[in-house]
Parts: structure tokens; C-alpha cells; sequence
């Protein structure tokens, strides 16, 4: 019996000591200052249908990130200004939803485009730009910690405060537009929020990992709750239960965190796809239809 114990009591211990370690607290709250703000922000992406825009955001982040080792800001910072004009920069080209999703796709070609050619011509080393790919949870900083912090605040208290006008939002563009919603200030405001957290979040999976802080949680949620003020809270459940499972196991068993936090995510969102009743948003649905309740 000792010898089967063994290995496991030891895997404990060892885990005890990494909690210890002071990178490995910052990347936990990382974590779960992320689980609070990004799943909110896959509910905007999921209600908008503006999937795309995760892509185009790594690539504008890399750009960033190029400019940023070009002129010695800092990297993350540059990314962060980056991501957030642009999101406030495709708002006026979204006048329909489905134009969400071409202004996402012809940003993502621009952004990566400028960003190889600054890197070619600049002689910058690339690597430190195209590391974003991968993440680097355990280097999370105080200004990370101070991002995330502040997307945990203002994400859940806009949607507390605009609970009514971002549900219509999210429910059927013209209903909002013709009940006096300021459509596109609010699209702009939520493009930004979503190109911030994005590029927020790159740093604890990697761009290639994104899902699984902001969308996976959310996808989740939809089939789970059945008015945007319930969806909200099961994303921020799931997000915080996927973060803190997922970082734990990656501790345990020494593997990298980002697609472990994928698997455990992706892990959540087949149960829930399996075994609850389909409940999908009527975000999408015809504006004849009976509003949602937002309550």
C-alpha cells in the first residue's frame, strides 16, 4: 500500500511547495482575477457572434508587441494600447452584425501584415514578439495582475449597470437600435472591453489558448442559463472552477498550464453539452419574437 501512496504523497508535497513560490501565487491570481472579467467577455462574443475578433486581436497584439521591442516600451503595455484601438477602431465599420465579423477579418490581415514587415525591416529578434503564442503564466507581473484586476471590476459592473441595453444588444440589433439603445457606442465600448481582455489574457495561455478563459466558459454557460444575468454568473462559475482546476492539475502533474486549462475547459463544455438540457439564448432570435428576460 506504501508503494502505491507513495508517488501521490509525494506529488502533494511537492505541489504544497510550489503554492509557496511567489510566481506561482501570481499566476494563480492571475487566474482567478481572469475568471471574474474574460468568460464576461465570451458572453459578448458568443451574443455579438463576433468569434473571429480572438484572432484578430492576437495579431494585432503582435503587432503591439513588435512596437513595443522596436522602441523599448513595454511590449505588453504597447499591445494593450493596440488591441484597445483597434477594437474602438472596427466599431464604425460593424453596422450589422455580420459586418462585425469582415471588419475582424480584414483587421487580422492588416495587423499581421504590418507586424512581419516592422520585424523584417526593424532587425528586431522576433522571438521575444512571437512567444505571446505560447503564454508565460509563471512571469505574470504586477502590472498583469493590475490589468486583469481592473477588467474583473469594470467588465461585471457594466453589465450590471447596462444589464438592459446589452441584453437587447446581444438579443437583436434593430430592437435595440429602435428602443433608443445607443448601438453603436455601446458596440464600441464592448469591442474595446473585448480587445483589452483578449490581450489581457494572452500572457496566461499563450493567443493560440485564448479560448479557454474567455469563450469556452461561455459556450458552457449558454446551454446552462437561460437570461443574460444567469449566463453571466455560470460563465464566471465555470471560468473560476476551469482556472482553478486546470492550474492545480498543470502544478501536479508538471505540464504546461495553458493546454491543460484548454483541456479542463473543453472537458467542462462536453459534460455540460451531454448531460444538461439544451438552453440556447434567444440572443439570435427574430425580433418578433418575446424579449428575454434580463433579470
Amino acid at each position: 500500500m506504501s508503494l502505491a501512496t507513495g508517488p501521490v504523497t509525494l506529488a502533494t508535497a511537492d505541489l504544497g511547495t510550489l503554492l509557496q513560490l511567489l510566481p506561482v501565487q501570481r499566476a494563480g491570481a492571475a487566474l482567478l482575477l481572469a475568471a471574474i472579467g474574460l468568460p464576461v467577455v465570451g458572453v459578448v462574443i458568443v451574443g455579438l457572434d463576433i468569434m473571429p475578433v480572438r484572432f484578430a486581436m492576437m495579431h494585432v497584439a503582435l503587432l503591439g508587441i513588435a512596437v513595443g521591442l522596436l522602441t523599448g516600451l513595454d511590449p505588453v503595455l504597447c499591445a494593450l494600447v493596440a488591441c484597445a484601438l483597434a477594437g474602438a477602431g472596427v466599431a464604425p465599420l460593424a453596422r450589422t452584425p455580420d459586418g462585425l465579423s469582415g471588419a475582424m477579418g480584414l483587421l487580422m490581415s492588416l495587423a499581421i501584415a504590418a507586424a512581419l514587415l516592422l520585424l523584417a525591416v526593424s532587425g528586431v529578434n522576433a522571438s521575444g514578439a512571437f512567444s505571446l503564442l505560447w503564454g508565460s503564466i509563471l512571469s505574470v507581473g504586477t502590472p498583469d495582475l493590475v490589468v486583469l484586476a481592473v477588467l474583473a471590476a469594470v467588465v461585471p459592473a457594466l453589465f450590471v449597470r447596462k444589464r438592459r441595453e446589452i441584453g437587447l444588444l446581444l438579443y437583436d440589433r434593430e430592437l435595440a437600435q429602435c428602443s433608443g439603445v445607443p448601438v453603436r457606442a455601446l458596440t464600441a465600448a464592448l469591442l474595446v472591453l473585448v480587445a483589452i481582455a483578449v490581450a489581457g489574457a494572452i500572457k496566461l495561455t499563450g493567443a493560440l489558448l485564448v479560448d479557454a478563459l474567455t469563450l469556452l466558459p461561455a459556450l458552457a454557460a449558454r446551454r446552462l442559463g437561460s437570461s443574460l444575468t444567469s449566463i453571466t454568473l455560470w460563465a464566471i462559475g465555470i471560468g473560476l472552477t476551469v482556472n482553478l482546476t486546470g492550474f492545480l492539475l498543470a502544478l501536479w502533474l508538471d505540464w504546461p498550464p495553458g493546454p491543460v486549462l484548454v483541456l479542463t475547459a473543453g472537458a467542462v463544455v462536453l459534460a455540460v453539452h451531454f448531460t444538461s438540457e439544451r438552453r440556447t439564448s434567444p440572443w439570435r432570435a427574430p425580433a418578433s419574437a418575446s424579449l428575454p428576460s434580463s433579470h
